[in-house]
């Protein structure tokens, strides 16, 4: 197989030198010269923060990094998570790094036999799971979480059998961040623009039958605590065929209080603010008057209740408890005030955020919050282990913040390396860990074989007009792989 790494732009652009190839990964008795020991290090998962951290690695000129992915594709969240029509995230490649595709860890491979094939193990598996909303009423069928829902349109295997009934007038969205911001869109997109995108063909088929006209984004505070950007909001006003509905009543006051607000945070507030209090020019009237869809930001309002319908089948709308704001700044926290309100829709998504999964019973990890207990990115009492990401510092911040923080996970790695705190001596990396796979009659799938399988989305994607068509079943993956 031959070696890669990859290039990364998120959705701010950051160029990178690639290091220079060396060509395929070396053997087991090539490896280790008497004069130096290559450093092996493996990365678990296979999103930016696995990717970025390999990056920063790869900074060691005899470094050689093996990333580990349970998906037989790479990418995370940039395949599977961002929406798809944001297709700027593109790959480059260069040497000294591996992918082994379709390879669990916890399952597959444990984290101990890992750590005792390499000299250093970083954990950046993201965040696979959504928090539960905790209500009465939320297992009901018509509910799901906005993770589900972008993994089903975005071809994530897991999330295939979702099938969303996209029948009814209203969507109601338990959230106000960027996820909750993309499945709007995605609801509300003219289906001839996602056509466009490499969104899935089952999705699309069932977009194109959506009834779904208005959809209401829910925060228990106000608009100065949302927490999508401001490039997404953007989107959302511009979308073509939809109408922003704000009301002006939530806005009253935050003029005078912009002088304290940070920069991003009062850009954001401002493009709100026009939004919501001026009066729209002749032309973007006129837009806003034929618009046949619409969406809205509902402020102060927590979930209490998802009401059944009258048969019991399905979600016929959302009890919120409306809320007021107490504390300043950061410690802003919404309090109940006592009054009820039903909101009526037939689809109920819910984004109030991600959280990670424990990995091995090896591996230290904190319930409450969601991540791996670490000093920036070195896991608490196990030497060697490390972490990066949203598995790191919980789910939060976009693309180029998760570059940022890996980027020091990987610079902590590397003094560690260079301080002789890391093993010495020759690791076989991924000899040691193919030869167990094998014998447990797992099949990885390599960089050169995920190139084949993404040929032939490609070209299934001609045939339509479309830039790819995602395979989504792993063993159809599998089955064109030979495997």
């Amino acid at each position: 197989m031959a070696s890669r790494c990859w290039r990364w732009w998120g959705r701010s652009a950051w160029p990178w030198t690639p290091p220079l190839s060396v060509g395929s990964i070396p053997s087991f008795r090539h490896q280790f010269s008497t004069q130096e020991t290559t450093p092996q290090i493996c990365v678990v998962g296979s999103g930016p923060a696995g990717f970025y951290t390999a990056q920063h690695l790869l900074k060691h000129p005899q470094a050689h990094v093996d990333i580990y992915e349970k998906q037989p594709v790479p990418f995370g969240l940039v395949r599977f998570g961002v929406a798809p029509d944001h297709p700027e995230v593109k790959t480059a490649h260069c040497g000294r790094c591996a992918f082994w595709g379709n390879v669990e860890v916890g399952r597959d491979v444990t984290v101990p036999e890992l750590r005792e094939a390499y000299h250093a193990v970083v954990l950046s598996y993201g965040a696979e799971d959504h928090r539960a909303l905790e209500i009465p009423g939320e297992e009901l069928p018509g509910v799901c979480s906005a993770r589900a829902f972008v993994g089903w349109y975005n071809g994530l295997p897991e999330n295939q059998e979702l099938k969303p009934d996209l029948s009814c007038d209203t969507a109601v969205i338990l959230g106000q961040g960027n996820v909750a911001l993309d499945v709007a869109r995605i609801l509300l997109t003219p289906p001839e623009h996602l056509e466009k995108t490499d969104i899935t063909k089952a999705a699309l088929d069932v977009l194109r039958q959506s009834r779904v006209k208005t959809v209401w984004l829910v925060g228990r505070r106000g608009p100065l605590q949302v927490a999508f950007t401001i490039k997404e909001l953007r989107e959302m006003i511009q979308l073509p065929g939809t109408r922003p509905i704000l009301d002006p009543v939530d806005f009253l006051g935050l003029q005078d209080r912009l002088k304290e607000v940070p920069r991003p945070r009062k850009r954001l507030t401002e493009l709100l603010l026009r939004t919501a209090m001026e009066k729209p020019g002749p032309e973007e009237a006129a837009r806003r008057a034929s618009a046949s869809r619409a969406w809205g930001l509902r402020f102060f309002r927590s979930p209490q209740q998802v009401l059944p319908s009258p048969d019991g089948q399905g979600a016929a709308g959302v009890r919120l408890a409306v809320t007021r704001l107490e504390g300043v700044g950061e410690a802003t926290r919404a309090v109940p005030t006592g009054a009820m309100e039903d909101l009526p829709c037939g689809l109920v998504l819910s984004s109030i955020g991600y959280k990670s999964r424990p990995i091995d019973p090896s591996v230290p990890f904190d319930s409450k919050l969601g991540v791996i207990p670490n000093v920036e990115g070195r896991v608490t009492d196990v030497p060697g282990l490390y972490c990066s990401g949203w598995v790191k510092r919980g789910p939060t911040g976009v693309i180029a913040t998760t570059m940022t923080d890996s980027f020091l996970t990987g610079q902590m790695l590397l003094q560690d390396l260079k301080a002789g705190l890391l093993p010495s001596g020759p690791r076989p990396g991924s000899a040691a860990i193919q030869a167990l796979l094998s014998s447990r009659g797992v099949q990885p799938v390599s960089f050169s074989d995920w190139e084949k399988l993404d040929a032939e989305e490609v070209a299934r994607g001609q045939g339509t007009g479309r830039p790819r068509e995602k395979l989504v079943d792993p063993q159809e993956m599998l089955h064109l792989l030979g495997h």
